[in-house]
């Protein structure tokens, strides 16, 4: 096993490597029904097993072996078993826990039998990856949306469960274990314990692949943490490889695999979906497609291994293997040593970090309003002082419940289970404080980020110390080590060193705990206490520390603050400031972080002098009566104020209460909730009308940020959490106006469908429903059709609700409506889900159905759907136009192609431009070649600004300047255009932007509808082909079908004709100034930068166009026009841009970033999708004959299309998604 390990590492040194593809993809086309899914071995099994893939290792060995084989053939290196959901928690779902060991063990064995025969015949090593699936329980996230701090699976039956899989995985025949689509990070720290702990009982150990999902555009996973905060958690592992995978496309990942490739100092293994789920919930991206995102990784060397997720197949991966084999694989880097901890997101600490405060204010010993709080059970305000801390600037929270009267472990639980509910407290690292390991341990089993242990000590001797350590480790966690042994706590300098000392040798060379993730806390003891031996505590701590930082490599060195100034206590402005000096001194000594209240901490210079240098005399011990002259003063000070308690910022509390009821949804507030609902209760007519309008409006503000990926999951739960004690507060109300026989509006029952697990957007509809008196009976996740028929039944429901979001969801949709129809049923049936579309809903599900189908897109419209379904008025109605609507989307779906006249390729190649080539001597530019323009002098661009589209930008309609004078407008567009003209002056002045630029000239003839760009005027080897469209449709009499290609003196001719190709850019450095103003929450500014930059951008490209037909390549040296002549575009020649009507293809600006090299030429990069950063920038080609003019393409037919894919080289597919908007045809599904 050494052996291939060391040659797996070999042939990563020296080529990327190739995972395989989507199993489940080739599942289904295989069309497997119940019995092939059973055999014989379960042919009586009580419980329905189609769709358990996993299954099929036992009972149709055959398709699993003769997909592998068909990866294997493909090009993988490594492929996976087919064991994604063999833990005994997945399944649970179908009955067959006693089959799980079996599962993984068979499985493993048939992917090692076809991994080892085609090595035997290839003699390419191949390997076989143990994958370990997220299952369908979260431990970081409550599935009750009104119990946060409920969990239905603990970290201890995650982990036996892992360790079951990982036994029978290793059993048969494993090379490596793969932990993949980690969608919660404590799930992923589960099984990565267990994993540790069988290669210990083992007594070896495999590679760890470890692969996380980013959910969405905003970057985090399913349980919130962005993706330098998942490694910083999981690094512990010391994984062979980490990566990404499901979820998004190649296209969307991108962003993730920068960063997870930046962050990561181990391999980097990346596997996106063949793109996203087409409104069909299919995966169609070509493995072409997929491959030139997959390529451009490997080209900016990202990647160490690559492969496939949802929808991909043999043929992606022969397609990537294909393109990665050009290039070598990332190296990996050698990251500075650092303190890397997470919550939901980063928090690294390193030699050049600033002082680190850790709140002291959630300590049950340290704080006696938390400690009440946590007493009496009312966690909602204790959860808002660890926010205060945070918002205070707290970098890290301090949470202790060690109190004679409490449970502590049960406290540590509940609190740290409902911090995970709460993004502005969980997005940092939590420090478990407790003199209690089993607490300790409790928390640990409760945190997804990486956070600390404090502490752990030589108290009770090093066989302790070292297991608690070596846990530790295990859980992936940084440790406070206590200056304390075996004789007790060190209060000496030698002791608090020597002490110190020992335990980093213990803790480096028998444990090999990272070295950087050892905070030692040598002891801050109280001074001033009257007591001779304590006055040099402090001058101990401080030298103890400059000695710790000295002597042991990257430790860090921290305290307990408020035990300094225990004797001062009462005496808050006293304690303040003796805290503050004791951090001016400790830090310049090296002290890294401190448990402090981070809201009250003074400033150094701001502490009044004589205070200050009373405080210091004590702190550094440098006269003998130090402590009496502090108390002489120290009365003074008392009940100064320095004290208070920071004042909450409460500005909002002065909005409209409709305003107020909306930030508090928004940032899931509930402290006034009751409050401002009754206030609202007051102004409207019935207490529901307070539920229908300002809450439901606040409601649709959180569904629309959650959609655009503003908010992220924990948040919205949250929100749904205040929602709901709005709703319980006006529900008195609502059942009082109630007559004794009235009923709910409506009955519904939800469900998300059979083999998918997902519910948040469910559960949120639910809440919605709810609050507008709509009964909902929710049957959970992976409920069979039967069980949703037959609750309905049972309820006497009035709708069906059903929820999906994995792509095989909309097959089983179908298959419920079947149902329903083969069943008689006539209710309504409402469809949503992430993967589900309008166009999805009315061709593949309601033809099944003669009832009602209804796509519900998000929560806010299903209160409305359900309304009109159960009207006696307007059901009708609403049935009749839904229908008429759906009839219409299939009818369109069937046949979208325009009744227009169109003229084949020939015929409108026939039709070019009529250009007499034999009188016509092409100008040779005076400077050939590429040419890079930096810096350019911005004050030269003004002059060429077009102002026009600037006005635009705002929405004020006119053209400039006659838009200065417009009667409607004109006033406002005259204080906008001198705001404008005087941020002009300072970017200008103050050097706020800089211009960049590249452009070239080449040697150029068409060929057909091409043109060929060569290297030099002897044109015998061409530089790059460029590929123009040709318009289609019929024209008048006279009127030709152009191309750009028409003005460029075809080969044939024998003339030397000459292109050109630019691109500038005005944005360099813009991205500090809009951050500025946003800071300032300035958007007017920000957005008046955006849109100068972008004139500035558009006015270097008309500067430049000018220069290069006067000065580079002159052909119209003698020109004079002015601005309002330029913007008409009176001169001669032009210069279009790809993706603009005349060239819309975006693709063929990757030919211009080949040829001109902006990105290093003038520091503008395209993205996948070809957009310009900085956004501020134009690029596009230069044509010169005096015929050349713009124009728009329109409508193009397949056969131009055919004909253009095979000249770029790309399926006609990948070319239809390109020109979707020009295609004058309907593609084929």
């Amino acid at each position: 096993m050494n052996d291939r390990i060391a040659r797996l590492k070999a042939d990563l040194s020296q080529r990327i490597l190739l995972l395989d593809g989507a199993m489940g993809t080739m599942i289904q086309g295989y069309k497997l029904t119940e019995a092939d899914f059973r055999g014989e071995r379960l042919k009586d099994h009580p419980v329905d097993l189609k769709g358990n893939n996993d299954l099929l290792a036992l009972t149709r060995p055959d398709v699993l072996t003769a997909i592998h084989r068909a990866y294997l053939d493909a090009g993988s290196d490594i492929i996976e078993t087919n064991t994604f959901s063999s833990t005994r928690i997945a399944q649970a779902d179908y009955g067959l826990e006693h089959l799980v060991y079996a599962l993984n063990r068979e499985s493993a064995r048939l992917a090692r039998a076809v991994a080892d025969e085609v090595e035997r015949a290839t003699g390419i090593p191949r390997y076989v990856a143990g994958a370990m699936g997220p299952t369908n329980r979260t431990a970081s996230i409550s599935p009750d949306v009104n119990d946060p701090g409920f969990r239905n699976i603990t970290f201890d039956e995650l982990r036996e469960a892992y360790r079951e899989q990982a036994r029978g995985l290793i059993d048969g025949g494993v090379d490596l274990l793969l932990l993949e689509t980690i969608t919660d990070t404590l799930n992923a720290k589960a099984a990565l314990f267990a994993i540790d702990e069988l290669f210990e009982e083992l007594g070896r150990r495999l590679p760890v692949m470890i692969s996380g999902t980013i959910v969405d555009q905003s970057g985090r996973t399913l349980s919130g943490q962005t993706t330098e905060a998942f490694w910083n958690s999981i690094r512990h592992a010391r994984p062979f490889s980490v990566g990404l995978n499901c979820a998004l496309g190649a296209e969307q990942m991108r962003p993730f695999v920068q960063e997870i490739s930046r962050v990561a100092d181990t391999f980097v293994a990346i596997y996106p979906n063949a793109g996203l789920p087409n409104e069909m919930g299919e995966y169609d991206q070509s493995p072409e497609h997929m491959a030139r995102y997959i390529e451009s990784f490997a080209k900016e060397g990202l990647v160490n291994i690559v492969g496939g997720c949802c929808g991909t197949t043999p043929a992606h991966i022969r397609a990537m293997a294909e393109v990665v084999r050009r290039y070598p694989p990332r190296q990996v880097p050698q990251r500075p040593v650092a303190m890397r901890l997470a919550g939901l997101e980063p928090c690294n600490i390193d030699a050049d970090s600033l002082f680190v405060n850790i709140g002291e204010r959630t300590n049950v010993t340290g704080s006696a309003k938390f400690r009440r709080l946590i007493k009496e059970g009312n966690y909602a305000e204790a959860l808002a002082v660890a926010r205060e801390q945070v918002a205070n600037g707290a970098q890290i929270i301090d949470v202790n419940m060690d109190e004679g009267m409490l449970d502590s472990k049960a406290a540590m639980i509940t609190f740290l289970n409902l911090i995970a509910a709460e993004p502005d407290i969980a997005r940092v690292p939590i420090m478990i404080d407790s003199s209690k390991w089993e607490v300790i341990e409790a928390g640990l089993k409760c945190i997804q980020g990486k956070g600390i242990v404090n502490s752990i000590s030589l108290k009770e001797g090093e066989e302790v110390f070292l297991e608690h350590a070596k846990l530790c480790r295990r859980y992936g966690a940084a440790a406070v080590v206590m200056a304390f042994d075996e004789q007790g706590q060190a209060d000496t300098l030698q002791r608090r060193v020597e002490i110190c000392t020992r335990a980093y040798r213990l803790l480096t060379e028998q444990v090999g705990f990272p070295p950087e993730d050892i905070i030692f806390d040598p002891n801050i003891f109280a001074v001033a206490t009257g007591l001779e031996e304590h006055n040099n505590y402090a001058v101990d701590f401080i030298e103890a520390t400059r000695i710790i930082k000295r002597t042991l490599p990257h430790a860090r060195v921290s305290g307990g603050l408020s035990n300094l100034s225990f004797s001062f206590r009462g005496n808050e402005p006293v304690r303040e400031a003796m805290h503050s000096v004791f951090l001016y001194h400790a830090i310049q000594a090296g002290l890294d972080m401190a448990i402090v209240n981070a809201g009250q901490i003074a400033i150094y210079d701001e502490i009044d002098p004589e205070l200050r240098e009373r405080v210091e005399d004590v702190i550094l011990n440098r006269r003998p009566d130090a402590t009496e002259r502090l108390l002489e003063i120290a009365e003074r000070y008392k009940g100064q104020g320095g004290g208070d308690k920071k004042a909450e910022d409460l500005a909002w509390r002065e909005l409209p209460v409709a305003k107020r009821l909306e930030y508090a949804l928004v940032k899931g507030i509930d402290a006034y909730i009751e409050q401002d609902t009754e206030e609202a209760r007051q102004l409207y007519a019935r207490p529901i009308e307070v539920i229908e309008g300002p809450l439901m409006d606040g409601m649709n503000v959180v569904g629309d940020l959650f959609g655009a990926g503003k908010m992220f999951l924990p948040q919205v739960v949250k929100s749904a959490r205040v929602m709901k004690k709005a709703v319980a507060y006006l529900t008195p109300f609502i059942e009082a106006e109630k007559r004794s026989d009235q009923k709910p509006n409506g009955r519904i029952v939800m469900a998300t469908v059979k083999g998918d697990v997902h519910d948040i957007g469910k559960n949120i509809v639910g809440v919605v429903l709810q609050c507008n008196n709509y009964e909902v009976v929710d049957l959970g996740v992976m409920v069979p059709a039967e069980k949703i028929l037959a609750t309905a039944r049972e309820q006497q429901a009035d709708i069906i609700g059903l929820s999906g979001l994995i792509t095989p969801s909309l097959d089983e949709m179908a298959n419920v409506a079947k149902e329903m129809e083969r069943a008689g049923l006539r209710l309504p049936l409402l469809i949503g889900g992430a993967t589900t579309s309008r166009v999805h809903t009315a061709v593949k599900i309601a033809p099944h159905y003669s009832g009602d189908v209804i796509y519900v897109k998000d929560a806010s419209r299903a209160v409305g759907v359900a309304a009109n379904l159960l009207s006696d008025t307007l059901r009708a109605e609403f049935s009749a136009q839904i229908r008429a609507e759906y009839e219409k989307v299939r009818e369109q779906h069937r046949n979208r192609q325009r009744k227009e006249r169109w003229l084949p390729i020939e015929q409108a190649r026939a039709n070019r431009t009529a250009i007499d080539w034999s009188n016509y001597q092409p100008p040779r530019p005076k400077v050939l070649g590429v040419q890079v323009l930096d810096d350019y002098p911005l004050s030269e661009l003004i002059e060429r600004i077009d102002w026009t589209p600037f006005f635009h930008a705002w929405e004020l309609a006119g053209s400039y300047p006659k838009i200065l004078d417009d009667a409607v407008v004109g006033e406002s567009a005259r204080k906008l255009l001198a705001d404008a003209q005087a941020m002009l002056r300072r970017i200008v002045e103050e050097k706020w932007l800089t211009a960049r630029a590249v452009f070239g000239l080449f040697p150029a003839n068409a060929v057909g509808d091409d043109t060929e760009l060569y290297t030099d005027d002897s044109r015998q080897e061409v530089l790059i082909t460029l590929h123009h469209l040709r318009q289609q449709s019929e024209k008048p009499d006279g009127r030709p079908n152009q191309s750009l290609a028409d003005f460029v003196a075809p080969k044939e001719t024998g003339l030397a004709d000459y292109m050109g190709a630019f691109a500038v850019t005005a944005g360099i450095g813009i991205d500090e100034h809009i951050a500025r103003f946003e800071a300032a929450h300035d958007d007017y500014n920000a957005i008046m930068l955006k849109a100068l930059a972008d004139r500035l951008a558009e006015a270097f490209a008309e500067r430049l166009h000018e220069r290069v037909r006067k000065e580079y390549w002159g052909y119209a040296a003698d020109e004079d026009l002015d601005n309002d002549a330029l913007i008409r575009e009176q001169y001669r020649g032009i210069r279009p841009a790809p993706g603009y009507p005349a060239c819309p293809d975006h693709t063929e600006k990757a030919l211009l970033w080949r040829l001109l090299d902006p990105e290093r030429n003038a520091g503008i990069r395209i993205t996948d999708s070809f957009a310009m950063v900085p956004t501020a920038a134009v690029s596009g080609w230069y044509f010169a004959h005096p015929q050349a003019r713009y124009f728009g393409l329109g409508k193009i037919y397949r056969d131009q299309v055919e004909d253009y894919a095979r000249r770029k080289g790309m399926s006609v597919r990948e070319a239809e998604r390109w020109l979707a908007p020009n295609l004058g045809y309907e593609p084929e599904e």
